[in-house]
């Protein structure tokens, strides 16, 4: 039997997929850079070896499955290459290995990771599932009716998969490294569209995914009248979210979820519909809503003292926006401090004036420097650039964070795509 080599086990897709691999009893290994990564703890977890990179790591009986950031000039690449060993794209191999289930994915520019996740923990109980979602978490069960997976817009990796079902959040504008702008991003999203094979489930108060033409059903939820299934009724609380399900204008069932905002009523919203699309029985579903007890890096709460910590992914105005939204929903009588972190140049540069309207809904503002990428380590502006457009914000450093001390009783979001969770390591250590 072959042994599945990952060249960069830790990216977030990566280690997901070796560890759907390890739990369906293949053999597996990786290797990565030596830095921590907080994929690494659940490789670690099953005991999957990861190695530092050395093209001493490839050896004949190997199958190499390449991440999409490593070139194939990569010492471990070219070595594999040179040894004549299959050596097979990280969203190639995952196009490939759906075939065998009834595969879902879940696209969008925002929410996919929530929602990958909710569907996932929603599915498996009414049948068994695999599914890898963005946050670094897989599971892989042999017998397997689903797939459930996040399929990834960026550079247009999705286009590799040919799924049964799509769940299609939104449309907005990102990754401005890649995309020129909007048009060129729906683009991408209406090929996805014509791969799907079964129905589409959309979020139909976007008009962007309203212009999507298909080969298959679609189905579109949200709030407004005309789609079909509606979230009507909403009672927002602090312990969560309870709504009506309307079904093409005929009452459906009620539903309560533990998450926050108008984001995680439409997210719960996708997975029902496609549920009743499945035939699943809709007090699995009910059940399974409320049990829900999130993903990796969206809205994760840790209290310390009086104050509460939130770790959270958001690094576009839209979700900055979202997660805002749910931290007064759940804590409406408490400040929001907003610590933030850009991620990349590029994304700063084109969202310069909506990222400081987000933040705005914030009481205070604390910004890290901007965060470059292994792409893109530089930019024609600095975080004073964005520092100058808010009211009430000012710079914090990593080596001084004593300042939070003085937001008593506040609520503190820690927002970035980087290595934003730093700074809340070293804020804990000054409480500690």
């Amino acid at each position: 039997m072959t042994v599945y080599h990952f060249v960069g086990i830790k990216g977030t897709g990566m280690s997901a997929l070796a560890q759907i691999l390890h739990d369906m009893n293949y053999k597996v290994q990786g290797s990565d850079i030596e830095k921590p990564v907080f994929t690494e703890k659940a490789l670690e977890l099953r005991g999957i070896e990861i190695l530092p990179f050395s093209r001493n790591n490839i050896k004949p009986g190997l199958t190499i499955i390449a991440g999409n950031a490593y070139p194939d000039t990569h010492e471990e690449i070219e070595e594999a290459m040179n040894l004549g060993l299959p050596v097979i794209r990280y969203h190639k191999f995952l196009g490939e290995f759906m075939e065998k289930y009834t595969s879902v994915a879940v696209t969008g520019v925002h929410g996919k990771t929530s929602t990958t996740g909710l569907l996932s923990h929603v599915i498996q109980g009414y049948q068994p599932t695999s599914y890898l979602i963005g946050d670094g978490t897989g599971n892989g069960v042999e017998n397997s009716k689903y797939f459930i997976f996040e399929a990834c817009e960026y550079r247009r990796h999705f286009l590799s998969y040919h799924p049964d079902y799509a769940i299609m959040t939104n449309i907005d504008f990102d990754h401005p490294d890649y995309f020129s702008n909007l048009e060129d991003v729906f683009n991408a999203f209406q090929e996805m569209a014509l791969q799907v094979r079964k129905g589409i489930i959309a979020y139909g108060d976007d008009d962007e995914l309203q212009k999507i033409q298909t080969k298959v059903p679609v189905v579109y939820y949200g709030f407004g009248e005309e789609n079909d299934f509606q979230a009507r009724n909403i009672v927002k609380g602090v312990d969560g979210t309870s709504f009506d399900v309307l079904v093409r204008n005929t009452f459906y069932s009620s539903f309560k979820i533990t998450g926050y905002g108008d984001h995680s009523i439409l997210n719960a919203l996708s997975i029902i519909a496609l549920c009743h699309y499945e035939g699943v029985n809709v007090e699995v579903v009910q059940e399974r809503l409320q049990t829900f007890t999130g993903v990796k890096r969206r809205f994760n709460e840790k209290r310390v003292g009086a104050q509460i910590l939130i770790d959270d992914y958001a690094h576009h105005p839209t979700e900055i926006n979202a997660t805002i939204d749910a931290a007064r929903q759940k804590y409406p009588d408490r400040e929001i401090v907003a610590v933030f972190q850009p991620h990349t140049f590029t994304r700063t540069q084109s969202f310069l004036n909506e990222f400081a309207d987000s933040l705005q809904k914030a009481d205070y503002v604390y910004l890290c420097d901007i965060f470059g990428s292994a792409r893109e380590n530089f930019g024609n502006l600095s975080i004073h650039n964005l520092l100058e457009k808010i009211d009430n914000a000012s710079l914090i450093d990593e080596k001084d964070t004593s300042v939070l001390k003085a937001h008593e009783n506040a609520v503190l979001v820690f927002m970035g795509a980087g290595d934003i969770q730093k700074y809340q390591q070293a804020y804990e250590q000054v409480l500690a």
